[in-house]
């Protein structure tokens, strides 16, 4: 009987030990693939902060100005003429009178269902 008792305990105590001897490489195992993540993330970060120095760098006016000259016909584009601006009482302004009588032919063919600008539009298009 205490030879069967000795038996299950060696039998148990040699499963305990596979156990722990599993359990401490897994965690071992672990350890490593998280220094390994942190390594990547960290330059990940790096480069990214490489590319936004580059960003920065190549987004500064003096660098982009002379592209800008060198491909402004091709773009298009050209300097802003003082004449292009004008001042703000140059607006036409809103008419101080609504035009009552117009505004109620448009109600009245509105709800008759006769869209007169969807005309219009269409009229445009054809």
């Amino acid at each position: 009987m205490i030879r069967g008792l000795n038996f299950l305990l060696l039998i148990t105590s040699v499963l305990a030990l596979v156990g722990v001897y599993t359990l401490k490489y897994h965690t071992v195992d672990t350890a490593n693939e998280k220094l390994a993540l942190q390594r990547q993330i960290e330059k990940q970060e790096a480069d990214l902060s490489l590319l936004k120095a580059d960003w920065a760098y190549l987004n500064q006016p003096a660098h982009i100005a002379p592209i800008v000259r060198r491909h402004a016909e091709v773009l298009g584009v050209a300097v802003i003429d003082q004449a292009q601006f004008i001042h703000i009482t140059d607006i036409p302004m809103r008419t101080a009178q609504t035009d009552d009588d117009a505004l109620t032919e448009l109600f009245k063919s509105l709800d008759a269902g006769v869209d007169p600008i969807a005309a219009l539009i269409e009229a445009s298009v054809q």
